[in-house]
């Protein structure tokens, strides 16, 4: 009677190890799909994912509309020389520091190496390379020319650009109002002096708000 009591213990009997690893598959099994079915509905309800890979960008760039493809995190710098070919601004510190890569964003100077592209759509993007008129130079690069206020080149294009919105914003600028709107600007060279010259002969030559 014992050994058959016994027989049908060990039958219907579960060892505590058996029973926990039997209850941990389970919520494990559990969790995963539960975690699946939040990542599916995440997937879905959640804003749409742009990126990483290229993604379609308008820009418009001097008056003239650009259909570019490229990553999101490609900056306004990057997509205009590697992708426009336009070469004029140029990239120096890459750090937003020293401004030879400065552009006019509806209105406002920006420094394109710290601009996102993607983020300027549908906004008046002006670079350095816009400027002339077939072979006639805008004031500022005439004054430029005329005063010699430029050495290596690299900070020119910055500071060119920097001078148009300068003199559209006061159309008679002091030489006060030029350091100001002018100092976010660097030239390792030295030539604040032909700069800040050029920017008061360029009042005089009279510069068209753009």
């Amino acid at each position: 009677m014992i050994a058959a009591m016994s027989d049908q213990d060990d039958r219907f009997s579960v060892s505590r190890r058996d029973f926990l690893k039997s209850a941990g598959l389970g919520g494990v099994a559990t969790a995963v799909t539960s975690g699946a079915g939040a990542v599916v509905e995440a997937q879905t309800s959640g804003p749409r994912v742009i990126g990483p890979g290229e993604v379609p960008v308008t820009l418009t760039v001097n008056g003239k509309r650009l259909d570019l493809r490229i990553e999101p995190r490609v900056t306004l710098l990057d997509a205009l020389r590697n992708r426009a070919d336009l070469t004029g601004n140029k990239r120096v510190c890459d750090r937003g520091s020293c401004g030879a890569c400065t552009m006019i964003v509806d209105g406002r100077t920006v420094y394109s190496c710290s601009t996102l592209a993607i983020d300027v759509q549908g906004k008046q993007i002006r670079t350095v390379d816009g400027l002339a008129t077939g072979e006639t130079l805008h004031p500022v690069q005439q004054a430029f020319c005329d005063v010699d206020a430029l050495m290596c080149g690299f900070c020119t294009p910055g500071f060119v650009v920097a001078t148009v919105a300068l003199l559209e914003k006061y159309p008679n600028a002091t030489p006060e109002q030029a350091r100001k709107e002018l100092d976010g600007n660097v030239c390792r060279c030295g030539t604040f002096v032909r700069v800040l010259e050029a920017a008061m002969r360029a009042k005089t030559l009279g510069v068209a708000r753009g």
